[in-house]
């Protein structure tokens, strides 16, 4: 009986054996009796439960990170492109190169470019693309920091772009306020000629120009661009792919692009600009010619009044100026008395300083009427030197 047993237990480990029948295995190997219950119990083990629970934790999305971080890590990527006609915004895409637009460095060869924490660095323009308004610039120089510490921004695609998602763009408003944050939602994808903007809420001014529109992930997917004087949340962003194109010397042009928006093909940076804008563009060139020629003559005053303290004037200028010069509009800045038999030589230095005074208050009117913005006009006075507050 025993030996016949044993016979049809072998029969069914071989017919139970692929299907993880361990325990007849066992019992085979030297287990002369085994109860019922424990043969059936391995008979689960194939079915094994750990997928599911390795599988958990990819359902679980990694969170995006905050508003103030994302903002607070891209910030140092962003800088203010300051040039003889005004002010712009920039982005580092990489520790030597940033992106920005056409119509910020338009007629230049350099630009100083001011980053966060102030400090100032040359770049050149490397290279551009007016038909898409963008540019390229590369740094003349490192500076004290270490380029490869240098904050850059990643660069998004417009193809992730979904109609009404939240974004943000940071620049220097009207060229004044550095590093502004402001926030809206991309109000629709648009083609304008050859060039795919998003459309956007998001709160531009001049001076935003050529600053980054980021995704909530922090990757640029827009070059800021322009926004229209009376048309509330009407702005508009260069896609990125067309200044990531530009970067690698491809052609800009974009197999993936929008339907056509023929009508708007007006509102290309310089062909939708009003006449107010135009009028405070032409104030602004004439405004930086003309501080350059009045810049020289202050150099040349600056000359001849430093002659006048070492050879005709017993005295000192109490104070600090722009200029020493201008000590003589300040009263009791200039101390002491003309050399005996030199009396005269104040008078002619007072004419002189006093014409050249004449001539700046006329240059700041001008700017004025034009409408060129305040940070603007002091910006320029500041590169030449000719910074005081008699002016404003």
């Amino acid at each position: 009986m025993r030996s016949w047993t044993q016979g049809i237990l072998i029969l069914l480990a071989v017919a139970l054996a692929g299907a993880g029948g361990a325990g007849l295995v066992l019992w085979l190997q030297g287990r002369r009796s085994v109860p019922a219950p424990l043969i059936q119990a391995p008979l689960p083990a194939p079915v094994d439960p750990a997928p599911p629970a390795k599988a958990e934790p990819s359902l679980v999305a990694a969170p995006a990170p905050s508003t103030e971080d994302m903002v607070a890590k891209a910030m140092p990527a962003v800088v203010v492109v300051e040039t003889s006609s005004g002010r712009g915004s920039a982005f580092f895409v990489d520790p030597n190169r940033l992106i920005t637009n056409h119509h910020v460095v338009v007629g230049q060869s350099y630009v100083k470019l001011r980053l966060a924490d102030n400090h100032t660095l040359d770049a050149r323009i490397l290279a551009t693309a007016p038909d898409y308004d963008l540019a390229v610039l590369q740094l003349m120089r490192s500076g004290a920091e270490s380029p490869s510490a240098r904050a850059f921004l990643p660069l998004g695609t417009i193809k992730d772009v979904r109609q009404g998602q939240g974004v943000f763009a940071i620049g220097t408003p009207h060229g004044v306020f550095q590093n502004t944050v402001t926030r809206g939602i991309v109000s629709s994808l648009r083609q304008l000629d050859k060039v795919v903007v998003l459309q956007t809420d998001t709160a531009l001014n001049p001076g935003n120009s050529g600053g980054p529109l980021l995704d909530h992930q922090g990757r640029v997917i827009g070059v800021n661009t322009m926004g229209f004087r009376g048309s509330q949340g009407l702005n508009f962003a260069v896609a990125i792919d067309h200044a990531l194109a530009l970067l690698e010397g491809r052609p800009l042009q974009l197999a993936f692009a929008p339907p056509s928006n023929e009508g708007m093909k007006s509102l290309l940076p310089g062909a939708g600009t009003t006449e107010s804008d135009r009028v405070r563009d032409e104030g602004t060139r004439r405004y930086a010619a003309q501080l350059a020629a009045l810049g020289h003559a202050a150099d040349q005053m600056e000359r001849t009044f430093a002659t006048f303290l070492t050879y005709y004037w017993d005295g000192r200028v109490a104070g600090h100026f722009d200029r020493n010069f201008y000590a003589l509009w300040e009263k009791d800045a200039l101390q002491g008395q003309a050399v005996k038999g030199y009396e005269g030589r104040i008078l002619r230095v007072r004419e002189a300083a006093e014409h050249l005074r004449s001539e700046l208050r006329e240059v700041e009117d001008q700017a004025r009427r034009a409408d060129v913005f305040p940070g603007t006009r002091r910006d320029l006075r500041q590169r030449y030197r000719l910074e005081h507050r008699g002016w404003d």
